[in-house]
């Protein structure tokens, strides 16, 4: 027995899964290698040498992003005029927003009175500081805008891949779904949402290491980028009611909400109307492609008795959803035997807002791959998952592409647009169904498989439960009982 004053021995390499061995659906691949790796080796014992399980993801995303480039090629060639965009699905925000938005004649247009930028403040940043780099006196300004945005979404991606493969804990390879993700090739260059992604996966790697004020102001960072990341709070929230520690909440969430002030009140002192706009443009669009509210309002438009959606309703009534759906999370959570994986909540809630949210666009497949591949990494399901993906991305561009269509035989069906909405949200509906069967059984869960309990939890990790519904209605049943015996 160590003395209580005499260093510990030190611990040695963690031995890690390897998908071909572990998933299934991969082992049924590794015939053409001589079949999955032997039982009786060593994978994260051992020293591979220079070919380390980061190295490889590192390499497998460095082709991924010259695949994204690749897949955007037509219209760096041909131009992003006419439908260019959509008959080739190269269509990307950056382009036409460098010349719309007035980019081209002052870098900083966001940052004036009379500005209607459509994005939070810290996204008209990056916009603005990468507009600020492009020298005036060359051809074709917006084409090396949109390849010097193109280049930091694809440094951007490997931080989130790095990021994810240092949260898996003894799945390091689950990273690789992030690494290769069709979803994230096609639409991770239609926007800056990436900064978004990478900005929440810091702040999740950062609080899985016990660092809650860094993964605060991380987490408000993104939400000045994005407002997803903020959900990742109720995430939290759960397990601060399970446990009792609620410093760790407060101290993470009061952080998170003065990163925001701090980048947004400066901008919303200046420049009021400006800052508004944002809230305004997405309080009053329409439903927007992709979404199920779009999906509905087309249906409706070919059929008599059928009223569509108006903004002021779809605004409402996805509000009204998304707090279900929340309210469905917390139940879900404080009600399952043991306490769930922080990754596992925050992909349901995440998922969630965007099955209801009136506006679903395909890039918004990037903020979620990543927490399935922390939440479910299951390889078949994410495969099918992709395909699904692809197909819904490809649709949608040939359905704009058919609006202003003139020949009829190049018209995509409003019927196929409809059908392939609707599939990418059914496979979404099914993942969070697998998510949520994962959290009460954990029998299902590939993480809790391999002998790990919640490689997020950081200050959370072992702690135990103090407050759960499933005892509070224990407790209520056994009070009445007492009640019954005594009566």
């Amino acid at each position: 027995m160590n003395e209580p004053n005499q260093p510990q021995p030190a611990r040695g390499p963690v031995r890690i899964t390897v998908p071909s061995r572990a998933d299934g659906f991969l082992r049924q691949f590794t015939a053409l290698i001589g079949g999955p790796l032997g039982r009786h080796s060593e994978p994260g014992r051992i020293d591979p040498g220079f070919f380390s399980v980061e190295r490889v993801i590192i390499l497998m995303t460095t082709v991924g992003a010259l695949l994204m480039l690749l897949a955007k090629n037509p219209c760096r060639i041909n131009g992003w005029t006419g439908n260019n965009p959509y008959a080739y699905a190269c269509y990307s925000d950056w382009v036409p927003l460098f010349s719309a938005r007035g980019f081209a004649e002052n870098p900083w247009a966001p940052f004036s009175a009379a500005a209607q930028f459509e994005y939070p403040v810290l996204m008209s940043t990056v916009a603005s500081a990468v507009a600020s780099i492009i020298p005036t006196g060359i051809e074709n300004r917006s084409l090396l805008y949109f390849d010097i945005n193109l280049l930091l979404v694809a440094i951007l991606w490997m931080v989130t891949v790095i990021a994810t493969l240092r949260m898996t804990g003894r799945r390091p390879w689950d990273a690789a779904m992030v690494a290769i993700a069709p979803g994230i090739i096609l639409a991770g260059s239609i926007n800056w949402d990436m900064w978004a992604v990478a900005l929440l996966a810091l702040g999740m790697l950062a609080f899985a290491r016990k660092h809650t004020v860094l993964a605060g102001v991380l987490i408000g960072l993104g939400t000045a980028m994005k407002i997803y990341p903020f959900f990742i709070l109720g995430a939290v929230l759960v397990l601060a009611i399970r446990t009792g520690k609620f410093k760790t909440f407060w101290v993470t969430a009061g952080t998170a909400a003065a990163t925001w002030v701090l980048v947004n009140l400066p901008y919303a002192l200046a420049f009021p109307t400006s800052f508004m706009h944002f809230f305004n443009f997405s309080s009053e669009r329409g439903a927007g492609f992709s979404s199920f509210w779009h999906a509905f309002n087309v249906i409706a438009d070919n059929r008599e008795g059928i009223a569509q959606f108006e903004a002021e309703q779809i605004s409402r009534y996805g509000l009204i959803l998304f707090f279900l759906c929340c309210v469905g999370v917390a139940v879900l959570g404080l009600t399952a035997k043991r306490t769930p994986r922080l990754a596992s909540m925050a992909f349901l809630i995440i998922a969630s807002f965007v099955m209801v949210n009136k506006v679903y666009s395909p890039q918004f497949i990037v903020w979620l791959i990543p927490l399935f591949a922390l939440a479910l990494p299951r390889w078949r399901e994410f495969v099918i998952w992709m395909l699904v993906e692809v197909a819904h991305f490809y649709g949608v561009w040939f359905y704009l592409d058919s609006l202003s269509a003139e020949e009829a035989q190049k018209a995509f069906p409003e019927t196929g647009y409809v059908v392939l909405v609707l599939a990418h949200m059914v496979m979404l509906g099914y993942l969070m169904f697998l998510v949520a069967r994962s959290i009460l059984d954990p029998r299902h869960d590939p993480i809790r498989a391999v002998g790990q309990d919640d490689p997020l939890a950081g200050p959370y990790a072992g702690a135990p439960d103090r407050w759960t519904l499933r005892g509070l209605l224990a407790g209520s049943k056994n009070t009445n009982e007492v009640a019954e015996n005594k009566s």
